[in-house]
């Protein structure tokens, strides 16, 4: 968000609008805050997003007390100029009740494609784990050609499901692809979003 965006927006008496907090990879809505002018530029400049609090009567950053901070990524305004939408990574849980977002963890609240960003982060809380403690963990030992070969393998069974026209089989075949190609980019250090920025390059 510029200056000239800031401008634009329709503040209305009270000076605070309503700001919904968003995860910049997974897409799930983390909570709700309002900012009021100083707010929104002490977030623009610090980095870390930062509210007014009507309780406390003063600026409010995320965090501050526990140190579960909300990493700002981007800040944008609906069409009437009179509401934010933040995109920000969250450094620890978010809700004051130690859960994910203020909305419980309810998975029925959760973009479906939220669960891949969730499944990354169960498979990288297995690398240099003990290999007896899950497949996923066994798998990091065994190195990136056994990693590489089991892509292979499912990429295959995956099209001969399509070719023989078994649905129910493609779409077992397909999890195990994915699942194996989220293991395989974590073994090299990466994640699903540095696949996503190539195809949005692509795409452009």
């Amino acid at each position: 968000m510029n200056q000239q965006q800031i401008s634009q927006l329709s503040w209305p008496d009270s000076q605070l609008l309503p700001a919904i907090v968003q995860h910049a990879i997974s897409g799930k809505v983390l909570m709700q805050g309002y900012m009021n002018p100083d707010a929104l530029q002490h977030t623009l400049q610090s980095g870390n997003v930062t509210f007014f609090s009507r309780s406390k009567q003063r600026l409010w950053t995320k965090g501050e007390s526990s140190g579960h901070t909300l990493q700002l990524v981007s800040i944008d305004s609906d069409c009437d100029s009179d509401s934010l939408l933040v995109l920000a990574l969250p450094q620890g849980p978010t809700c004051h009740v130690g859960t994910e977002t203020c909305w419980h963890d309810n998975d029925a609240n959760s973009p479906q494609l939220a669960f891949l960003y969730d499944l990354e982060q169960v498979i990288k809380s297995r690398e240099g784990a003990d290999p007896k403690s899950s497949y996923t963990a066994s798998l990091f030992t065994k190195g990136v050609k056994r990693i590489a070969q089991k892509v292979g393998e499912e990429g295959v069974e995956s099209a001969l499901a399509a070719m023989a026209g078994d649905r129910e089989e493609l779409k077992n075949e397909a999890a195990d692809l994915l699942f194996h190609l989220l293991v395989l980019l974590r073994s090299q250090q990466l994640e699903l979003a540095d696949v996503i920025a190539i195809l949005k390059q692509r795409h452009r």
